[in-house]
This record gives structure tokens, sequence and C-alpha cells, in this order.
């Protein structure tokens, strides 16, 4: 019999499960309105779709906890459409799909450590690490005299993401890079 959570449990970063899907209270907000039971106003992110929910809930009501699960793994190679990582704690093996690892794919690099969310023993996400350090695989050449420092210019890293970076970047460089906007942050020198 899993868990449930009263409204009087509700908080922010609690998990939940709706209609056998979990959740992830975003928001949530008291109110009590002149007569009445009080409400819970909650924002409610869907942990599979990324989209978020508006639910109202009245004092007294419950959910369900959802069995979402948490830990750090390796990412350790693409096979296909499949991207392969590894729970640095039991090395048990997990295969996510393109659209589940999302946008983030095109920064992961083999031997980086992401955080994994698993809902019943299933992946259905991967948070990388905020910032990454990449070599730069191909930039064009700066034109001469052009030192402007507001200049930029597509570069290619190494894992095929494309980004902009200023124009003093050279092919062999290696960035550190935000992989929540794709941005480029600074030159850096090369990981230990």
């Amino acid at each position: 019999m899993p868990s449930t959570y009263n409204t009087s449990d509700f908080r922010k970063g609690l998990k939940v499960q709706i209609d056998g899907v979990p959740y992830l209270m975003v928001e949530m907000n008291f109110r009590k309105p002149g007569k009445g039971t009080a409400l819970y106003e909650c924002k409610l992110k869907n942990l599979i779709r990324n989209t978020v929910v508006d639910r109202t809930y009245r004092a007294g009501q419950t959910l369900e906890a959802a069995d979402v699960v948490e830990f750090t793994a390796q990412y350790l190679y693409r096979q296909a459409d499949a991207f392969v990582f590894m729970n640095n704690n039991d090395y048990e093996q997990y295969e996510m799909s393109e659209e589940a690892v999302g946008d983030f794919a095109r920064f992961l690099k083999e031997g980086m450590d992401c955080q994994i969310i698993t809902f019943n023993d299933q992946p259905i996400g991967v948070t990388p690490p905020n910032h990454v350090i990449l070599q730069v695989e191909y930039a064009e050449p700066a034109a001469k005299g052009n030192t402007a420092t507001n200049v930029q210019k597509p570069v290619k890293m190494e894992t095929g993401a494309e980004i902009l970076a200023p124009a003093f970047i050279n092919t062999g460089d290696w960035l550190r890079v935000d992989t929540r906007t794709g941005e480029y942050i600074e030159r850096t020198n090369a990981p230990e």
C-alpha cells in the first residue's frame, strides 16, 4: 500500500502520484476563504511530460506518494536511439530514449555524472551537471582586426553541440558551457 500525503503535508518539492503519473509540487499556496474549508492551490509538474498543471485541494484531501528515486549515474555510451547510464552505487544500467534525455543529449560526454530520476524503477528523466567543459571541434578563424568583445560566432563542440561563442575562440579551445541554456560561459583549461 503506497503512502499518502494529507493537505497539511503539502509543500514545494513533494513528489506525488495522480492517476498513476508522477508529479513534483513546484508551488503551493494556502488560502482560507471567509467561510468554508481552507484551500491548497498547487502547481504540479508532470515528471514524464514536463508539463505544469494547476490543481486546488480542500483541507483533508490526500494525494498518493510517488515512488520516485533520484540518484547519480554515469553516462556510458549511446547505442542507436538509446543512451546508457550506470548507477554509481549499485552499477545497474539504465537505457533512456533520446526523447527522455531531451536537449541535454547534445552535451553528454562519456564518463559524465548525471542525476537520473526513476519512477517505479523505470528511468523517466536525466539532469546533467549545470556546467560542462567541452573541447571546440571546429571554429571559423576570427577575422583579422575583429577584436570587439561582443561579436559571436557558431562553434561546434566535441559532442556535436553547436553554440555561440566569442570571436576569439579557436578550434581546440576548452569551453565551460551552461547545459540549462546552451550558452558559452568562459574559456577554460582542459579538465583534469
